[in-house]
C-alpha cells in the first residue's frame, strides 16, 4: 500500500511540526485535535515557520502556499482517520492516554492503515497490544523542531511487520529524514543515552557541583554539544524528562535512571522550562534572550 493521506493526532509542538513536514514534501494531511483553539495556534505557527523559511531562501513561496493548501484541520478523530494511510499520533507522553488513542484508532482507522507514534520512550509493544493490528503498529520518533532535525528513529514492537517497518523507512527518507531503526526497549536509543546524561547534569546542580551557566558552559565547549544539557532539558519540558526517566526506571528497573529529587522538586512546582516561562532559566515572552533563574543564580 502506497501512502498518500497522513492524520496526525495531536497539534503541540511536535504534532504541528510533523505536520508540516509532510504537507511540504506533497502529502494530503490532516491534522486532528480535541481542542479547536489548539489547531489555530497550530496553523498559525506553521504559517510563521513557512514564512521564515521562504524569508531565508529555503523553500519558494509557491511551496509554502502548497504546503499550506495540504493541510486540513479536524477535531473530530472518526472523520480524521477515515481515509488515512498512515496515522501518527503526536499527543502527550502519557501511557494510558496513549493507549486509549490507539483503542480508537484500531477501530476507527482503515484496515490497511499504519498506525504510528511519535513516542520518545513509550513501548511500542504495548501501545500495539490494545489494536487488533499489531503487525501495523510502528514508533516514528521525530526530534525537534521537527523541520528542522534530520533523525527519525524507527522503533519496531514485538509484532511490527518486515513490509511496515520498511514502507516506514522509505517514507522517511521521502521526507528528507534519515531514519534509523531500533529495536523496542525503554527509552530506545535517543532518550537511553540523552536522559542520564541531562539526568546527571542536574544531580551535578543539585550536589553544587558547579551553577547552572557552568554546567552548560562546559558541555557546550568542552564537548562540543550546540546546547548545554540543562537548557536543552528547559527546551524538551522538565515534566517530560521526568516521564522519560520514570518509565526506563520502571522499565530497566536500575537506580541511575530514577529521576533527580531537584527535577522531581521542580515539576511539582510548575517549573517546567520555557514552556511556563522558568526552569533551570528564566524566559521573557516574545524574547530570545534568557537568564539563570533566581533560585540558581
Amino acid at each position: 500500500m502506497s501512502i498518500h493521506n497522513v492524520t496526525v493526532i495531536g497539534a503541540g509542538t511536535m504534532g504541528n511540526g510533523i505536520v508540516q513536514v509532510f504537507a511540504m514534501y506533497g502529502f494530503k494531511v490532516v491534522m486532528c485535535d480535541i481542542s479547536a483553539p489548539a489547531l489555530e495556534k497550530a496553523m498559525h505557527t506553521i504559517q510563521t515557520n513557512l514564512d521564515r523559511m521562504v524569508k531565508k531562501e529555503v523553500i519558494t513561496e509557491v511551496t509554502a502556499k502548497e504546503a499550506l493548501g495540504n493541510i486540513v484541520t479536524i477535531s473530530v478523530m472518526a472523520d480524521a482517520v477515515k481515509n488515512a494511510d498512515l496515522i501518527v499520533e503526536a499527543a502527550t507522553e502519557n501511557v494510558s492516554i496513549k493507549l486509549d488513542i490507539f483503542r480508537q484508532l484500531d477501530e476507527l482507522a482503515p484496515e490497511g492503515c499504519i498506525l504510528a507514534s511519535n513516542t520518545s520512550s513509550i513501548s511500542i509493544t504495548q501501545i500495539a497490544s490494545v489494536t487488533k493490528r499489531p503487525d501495523k503498529v510502528i514508533g516514528m520518533h521525530f526530534m525537534n523542531p521537527v523541520p528542522v532535525m534530520k533523525l527519525v528513529e524507527v522503533i519496531r514492537g514485538y509484532s511490527t511487520s518486515d513490509e511496515v517497518c520498511t514502507q516506514v523507512m522509505k517514507m522517511s527518507e521521502t521526507l528528507g529524514k534519515t531514519p534509523v531503526e531500533v529495536n523496542d526497549y525503554p527509552g530506545f536509543v535517543a532518550n537511553r543515552i540523552l536522559m542520564p546524561m541531562i539526568n546527571e547534569a542536574i544531580y551535578t546542580l543539585y550536589t553544587g557541583v558547579a551553577g547552572v551557566y557552568e554546567i552548560d558552559t562546559v558541555m557546550k565547549l568542552g564537548m562540543a554539544h550546540p546546547m548545554g544539557p540543562l537548557a536543552l532539558a528547559d527546551f524538551i519540558g522538565l515534566d517530560v524528562c521526568m516521564s522519560i526517566l520514570q518509565i526506563m526506571h520502571n522499565g530497566l528497573g536500575e537506580a541511575k535512571y530514577a529521576p533527580c529529587p531537584l527535577l522531581v522538586n521542580m515539576v511539582t512546582a510548575g517549573k517546567l522550562g520555557r514552556k511556563t516561562g522558568e526552569g533551570f532559566y528564566i524566559y521573557e515572552a516574545g524574547s530570545k534572550d534568557f537568564k539563570v533563574a533566581p533560585k540558581f543564580s
